[in-house]
């Protein structure tokens, strides 16, 4: 068995994370699921207004929804916390106030800096965790967080094998240097400076033998999303689980162009339906969700690229929200995956796959 691992005022009985799947995967019955196990369940914020709304038959804006969904994955016990992305800029400081006053144990956020995150709202008993790609860039995150009066409670180092975005430029994806077991160590060393908080490691985790590899490295513990997508508790639809199931090496590739309107590489399945439009330009470029927007010259948020071209660009949002059932009749589905979903055979609940990893043999 694994030492827990303490962070803030939670205990993880494992140290094992749920990564936050967003659109719609990472909700209250996988996070609160993975609790139940002693992991730490962590539910997606993307597009939560729009998913409760459609769950309900009422209107939620995202304040209410975070706090609704956060509230239900705590409700049955163990550590939830919730994964807010730092480019759904729109609705971050919402989500994160909903979050907080739901009372999430942890909040993890990443996709950019969180370097405003300790001074949106007095977190409370919440820990707040940026997610890194590099010791410099949690040395940026820890300067300005003491700026703040704070200091992170653990930090999540993901490297180039994760899903979804990556916190990488599309030609550092493969250097040697860019390896998870080779950005460990000068994170750590970040980390003791400003008060030895604990390191997860992130990104290709995939085996009892990877967290317990990565432990003896020095990590304090493990996020994982992947291995948490294809099991029961997911809210990814069947036809998402199906293509994880069928999906071989050769079908996992890093999008670049056309890519996310984040202009972060982001790891798919190629032969999710929006992807392959993209590819072929058949996708009208429009955009009707705004959940990824950038500042226009006024500072509002009312830019989205993939709004303007389809040359470049997916459009995230629906893709996302179809992949997660919200709307597959207008929309075609976008499947976001890590590394080694190749691997994937079989879809287990929750239980089975965290005994596998405790490598209890239950």
């Amino acid at each position: 068995m694994f030492s827990s691992l303490k962070i803030k005022n939670c205990t993880l009985e494992v140290p094992i994370i749920q990564g936050g799947m967003g659109v719609g995967v990472s909700l209250s019955p996988l996070a609160s699921a993975v609790a139940a196990e002693g992991g730490a369940g962590i539910i997606s914020s993307a597009a939560l207004d729009r998913l409760l709304s459609k769950r309900y038959n009422k209107k939620f804006n995202t304040y209410e929804a975070t706090y609704a969904e956060v509230s239900l994955a705590k409700s049955k016990g163990g550590v939830a916390g919730i994964n807010i992305m730092v480019a759904l800029m729109r609705d971050y400081e919402a989500s994160v106030k909903g979050a907080i006053d739901a009372g999430a144990d942890m909040i993890i956020s990443g996709a950019g800096l969180p370097l405003s995150l300790p001074s949106i709202q007095k977190p409370k008993d919440t820990a707040l965790i940026p997610i890194v790609s590099s010791a410099r860039a949690l040395q940026i995150i820890c300067r300005k967080w003491e700026r703040q009066g704070y200091r992170p409670d653990a930090a999540v180092l993901e490297g180039p094998l994760a899903g979804g975005h990556l916190g990488f430029h599309f030609d550092q994806i493969d250097r040697e240097e860019n390896r998870l077991e080779n950005l460990l160590p000068p994170v750590k060393d970040v980390a003791r400076k400003y008060g030895d908080f604990p390191i997860i490691v992130a990104g290709g985790i995939y085996t009892h033998e990877d967290i317990k590899r990565f432990l003896e490295l020095g990590a304090d513990g493990v996020q994982m999303g992947t291995r948490f997508l294809a099991t029961v508790e997911s809210s990814a639809t069947p036809e998402y689980k199906e293509a994880v199931l069928r999906a071989r090496r050769e079908d996992i590739v890093v999008a670049d162009n056309p890519g996310s309107p984040c202009g972060l590489p982001f790891r798919v399945l190629k032969e999710s339906p929006m992807y392959v439009d993209a590819l072929h330009r058949r996708r009208p470029p429009r955009c009707d969700k705004g959940y990824v927007l950038l500042k226009d010259e006024e500072g509002r948020f009312t830019r989205c690229p993939a709004k303007e071209s389809n040359e470049s660009y997916f459009c995230i949002c629906n893709g996302l929200l179809s992949s997660a059932g919200y709307n597959p009749d207008k929309e075609k589905p976008l499947y976001t995956v890590g590394t080694n979903a190749y691997r994937v055979d079989r879809i287990l609940s929750v239980k089975e796959l965290m005994n596998e990893l405790k490598n209890t043999g239950v």
